[in-house]
């Protein structure tokens, strides 16, 4: 017996299986809540999920004037197997939450000028995709070379103390 080598990322202690990670979000945005929404999708859209493959890189979310939040611009790749019945690579999905935090969210974004961006999309522990949003502020260059040099300094500072024991 041969095991295949593949499938989501990265294991959470807490069941989840990480799919896609936008590392760079929290260099971007300085993000001040986080909500999980489910994700519709399409069979052949879970399959290639399950295979490992898919990226939030270039991802954002958006409220729409039918009171729903879609993820915009969101990579998923072809199913091979699949043919005649794929899917289109990069097209709106619509999100999953309650209709409480779509109005928060919409509002947050439309009059504060906050944005939506998806931070990690992974499978929970029953097996569904869900994608952890951000509330963001854009942030500033000036504060993006702070965030930089703190984590030089983090770094640094690790390598001091294991260098002392």
């Amino acid at each position: 017996m041969s095991s295949k080598s593949g499938g989501a990322k990265k294991k959470l202690g807490d069941g989840r299986k990480i799919i896609a990670d936008n590392r760079k979000a929290r260099f971007h945005y300085s993000i001040s809540d986080v909500y999980e929404a489910g994700v519709e999708l399409k069979g052949t859209e879970v399959k290639s999920l399950r295979v490992g493959q898919g990226s939030l890189n270039e991802a954002y979310a958006q409220a729409t004037k039918q009171g729903e939040i879609m993820l915009v611009n969101a990579y998923i790749p072809v199913y091979l197997q699949a043919h005649q019945f794929n899917h289109e690579t990069r097209r709106p999905r619509k999100l999953l939450l309650h209709r409480r935090e779509i109005d928060k969210l919409s509002q947050a974004v439309l009059r504060q000028g906050m944005t939506l961006v998806p931070l990690k999309m992974y499978f929970n522990d029953k097996g569904r995709v869900k994608v952890e949003l951000g509330l963001a502020q854009g942030k500033k260059l000036a504060d993006k070379r702070e965030t930089e040099k703190q984590r030089s300094w983090e770094r640094d500072k690790a390598r001091v103390m294991r260098e002392r024991g």
